[in-house]
């Protein structure tokens, strides 16, 4: 079992429905039966982020403008990928990322990825936030922090990553006391190396520990050595299946 706080067992639901946010296939060239598979009718997507090349490029992709073309026109959110960097990028930078993501994928959002979890670094990132949904509108804004940031942060996104990492510590994870003072659809929780035998447990956990965006997949990092969000997991027609019926504990 996994080891939760007191307050978030007090208030955990398991009634909570489950959807995917996808990090990042990798290229539509090299992945193209992952990007077909997103459309498939009745996946429960709430968004998938679209990295190009570490970002929007240096110019229009046409495979990744067809990408994106095809999941906008089935309703499904698209992402742009900024990589904040832990706060070594500058606020200029992650602007003109974003610009290109919007000028030439017409993204719905964006998706901050490494993004700082201190107090010190909160108000540059809310500067990023704010500027970014003056260009969005209604746009989703989504914080990866990977781990959980200082509370401040639930008040500057629409979603925050509280985990990111192998099963092997997701099982026994515990969830800040302050996430139960937001609904679940405030939280995602990314989880790699997760054996097919082990599925139900881990979105088990996702539920108690009031995160509905989730992402589990049997791909494993290497050591580090490869990104393990790239393709598509081996029992993605189950977990489709699960999440799609609306399975719950």
């Amino acid at each position: 079992m996994p080891h939760l706080t007191s307050t978030a067992v007090g208030t955990a639901s398991t009634d909570i429905r489950l959807g995917f946010g996808v990090p990042g296939y990798a290229h539509p060239l090299l992945a193209p039966l992952e990007w077909g598979e997103l459309t498939r009718p009745g996946t429960p997507l709430h968004w998938v982020v679209l990295n190009v090349a570490d970002g929007p490029g240096t110019r229009p992709d046409p495979h990744c403008l067809a990408a994106a073309g095809r999941l906008r026109n089935a309703g499904i959110r698209v992402l742009g990928h900024l990589d904040v960097r832990y706060g070594a990028r500058t606020f200029a930078e992650l602007i003109s990322d974003a610009h290109r993501y919007l000028d030439w994928y017409r993204v719905d959002g964006f998706f901050l990825d490494r993004c700082p979890t201190d107090r010190t670094a909160l108000p540059e990132v809310s500067r990023t936030a704010t500027t970014l949904r003056a260009f969005l509108g209604e746009g989703h804004i989504v914080l990866g922090h990977g781990s959980h940031p200082h509370p401040g942060y639930a008040e500057t996104a629409d979603q925050l990553v509280t985990f990111s990492g192998p099963w092997s510590e997701y099982r026994w994870s515990q969830v800040a006391e302050w996430t139960a003072d937001h609904p679940a659809d405030r939280f995602c929780h990314f989880v790699h190396s997760v054996p097919r035998g082990h599925l139900e447990e881990a979105l088990r956990i996702a539920r108690w520990q009031g995160a509905s965006t989730i992402y589990f997949t049997d791909r494993t990092d290497r050591g580090g050595r490869v990104d393990p969000w790239e393709t598509m997991p081996g029992y993605w027609d189950e977990i489709v299946s699960r999440l799609g019926t609306g399975v719950s504990e």
